[in-house]
């Protein structure tokens, strides 16, 4: 089965949050306390696609994980910079999940 790589929406929040809740809640690297609702997770969404893609992987209509850029910093000098997070459902890791954007 071929992967799809496309943007996501607010309808694919839900299934971020079932693989980013956990990250937050157990390990430290989100820097995040509390896994956000799925309302706010939808905010955000909703919010950085207006100038940054968010990218969502899935076969047969299940989400495998997901990649986001947000910016870097909002002096000018950041302008084109960017910090990039890639998630990966637990049941996938190391499968070549967030390689997969190469394969498409």
């Amino acid at each position: 089965m071929k992967a799809v790589i496309r943007l996501a929406n607010e309808s694919d929040a839900l299934k971020m949050l079932a693989i980013y809740a956990p990250v937050v809640r157990e390990t430290s690297i989100s820097f995040e306390i509390e896994p956000p609702s799925e309302t706010e997770f939808q905010q955000r969404i909703q919010n950085y696609q207006q100038q940054m893609p968010w990218l969502v992987c899935e076969i047969n209509s299940e989400l495998l994980g997901y990649a986001y850029a947000t910016p870097y910093r909002t002096r000018a000098a950041y302008q084109w910079s960017v910090e990039s997070s890639v998630y990966v459902n637990v049941k996938h890791h190391r499968k070549g999940v967030a390689r997969t954007a190469e394969d498409c």
